[in-house]
């Protein structure tokens, strides 16, 4: 298998580990929320937000290199 082969699969992978951490950041956004500091709660998705934006541009591209030419 070429080099170029794997680079769609390993773009996926950082995406999926790039996913996983923005919901694990998200679940420690909402207990910080919850204890009182609402305002870096807001900060912290407004940070956020970048993956969220990006997020289909990404898996449309993903899917592109995916399929087989």
């Amino acid at each position: 298998m070429p080099n170029s082969d794997l680079l769609p699969s390993l773009l996926f992978k950082i995406n999926e580990n790039q996913l996983a951490l923005e919901a694990a950041i998200m679940e420690l956004t909402n207990w910080v929320e919850a204890h009182g500091s609402a305002e870096i709660a807001d900060n912290v998705r407004g940070a956020l937000d970048t993956i969220d934006k990006n997020e289909e541009f990404i898996k449309l591209t993903l899917a592109v290199l995916m399929t087989p030419e």
